[in-house]
């Protein structure tokens, strides 16, 4: 029973000593965020921590408690990254900057083997310039769109993967929009349990959206996003001269997640979009959008409660872009979705924006159908609700519950006649 005590008081002793440790490791943390955020810096450095772990596995003796802590270490890298987010004070934030696709190697600073994922939208030229600076590394292409989102594409990634010969310390590099990074993603986090993925965002609605914020899924029997993790990618590398090849179209889709952030969050953004002269910089614009939802996701990283807020425009886009059966791109759909749920002063000032940006206000498709969707997609409460944002005026939002009758009304005032 002695010798019970003194291990149990040797434990609270140290414990006392690591609570202490602790609080000084957090306000250096701080410090190297301030110093970070007023260089513009991203917060997560993945060659440091790297270089951190394997000093930590020279300084544990004991072979068999190696690999505990090394555990402990990137749990407490985990903790530091949260506490740096939640002051304010800096995020996993990636910085726009032109040209830095062509040094994704030197960005990213690591030496591994890579199988870099693409799709036959997307110009080979960038696949190909981000495998070409990796000493092993292989390219594998999707065919281009939403339909690649599926359980069989998946089945066939990961078996590529498994050809090419990776392993549990490889990586996937994601080139190309929204459908890549969500494929890509999860098959990293489904492959040996978990391995690292690298997103280049090649749409502007994935470097607005898609590539941060740690969704990925796959649709499933016409369900949009049925099966998917919650997994942040390793590393996310955005570089707007890739915009220059976008088509118009494609431009105007991300631009309706980007005017989703300003309508829920930020008034002055949005006023940007109801000048005549154009939205500005897009550079400047991907970085505003970013600060808002790295905000949102990092306060609440697996949808528990707020984050629900980056769901505006998409209970009933999800719905249309599943009647409209891949006519409308999900962009579209999206600025479809959020007419209905912002207040008349607001949708009357959001009508010319989406008319400018090439966006429609009603468009062909089944209400009945997309409103069958949307139960698939957003259970029906008890109450036969279901829970939707609201914009009462720019910046701000709500929740509400919208009953289905009120949801299929809706749906019908967006149905082009």
């Amino acid at each position: 029973m002695e010798t019970l005590q003194k291990a149990r008081a040797e434990i609270d002793r140290i414990d006392t000593e690591l609570a202490r440790l602790f609080q000084a490791r957090m306000a250096a943390a701080a410090e190297i965020a301030a110093w970070k955020r007023a260089r513009g810096v991203p917060i997560r450095d993945p060659a440091r921590e790297a270089r951190v772990l394997a000093r930590g596995a020279e300084r544990m003796e004991d072979p068999a408690l190696r690999p505990y802590y090394a555990a402990f270490q990137q749990e407490l890298m985990a903790l530091s990254r949260a506490y740096q987010s939640g002051l304010g004070l800096g995020s996993d934030i990636p910085t726009p900057e032109r040209g830095s696709l062509g040094r994704a190697a030197q960005l990213l600073s690591e030496g591994r083997r890579v199988l870099v994922v693409t799709d036959s939208g997307v110009p080979a030229v960038y696949a190909e310039t981000v495998a070409a600076q990796w000493d092993c590394a292989g390219i594998y292409t999707l065919p281009q769109g939403e339909a690649s989102k599926s359980p069989a594409q998946l089945s066939a990634l990961l078996s590529a993967m498994l050809q090419a010969g990776l392993t549990r310390s490889d990586c996937l590099a994601a080139v190309g929009g929204g459908v890549v990074c969500d494929l890509a993603g999860l098959a990293a986090g489904l492959y040996m349990r978990g391995i690292d993925c690298y997103y280049f965002p090649t749409t502007l609605l994935a470097m607005v959206d898609a590539a941060v914020g740690g969704k990925t899924a796959v649709d499933l029997d016409g369900v949009k996003n049925a099966v998917g993790l919650f997994r942040q990618p390793r590393a996310v590398v955005i570089d707007p001269d890739l915009l220059a090849t976008l088509p118009p179209r494609q431009l105007s889709n991300g631009l309706a997640e980007a005017v989703k952030m300003a309508l829920t969050h930020d008034a002055a953004l949005f006023a940007r979009f109801e000048d005549p002269a154009g939205y500005g910089d897009p550079e400047e614009l991907i970085a505003a959008c970013l600060r808002i939802k790295s905000r949102v996701v990092a306060a609440d990283e697996r949808e528990a409660g707020p984050r629900r807020v980056l769901n505006f425009g998409h209970t009933l886009g999800h719905g249309i872009e599943a009647a409209a059966g891949g006519r409308l791109l999900h962009g579209e759909c999206v600025a479809l979705g959020m007419l209905p749920m912002c207040a008349p002063g607001v949708r009357q000032r959001l009508l010319p924006v989406l008319e400018r940006l090439g966006l429609p206000a009603q468009a062909e498709f089944d209400p009945e159908a997309a409103l069958a969707a949307i139960t698939h997609d957003k259970k029906a409460g008890a109450d036969g609700s279901i829970e939707t944002v609201y914009v009462p005026e720019p910046g701000r939002f709500e929740f509400r519950n919208t009953p289905l009758r009120a949801l299929r009304e809706l749906l019908l005032s967006l149905v082009k006649n």
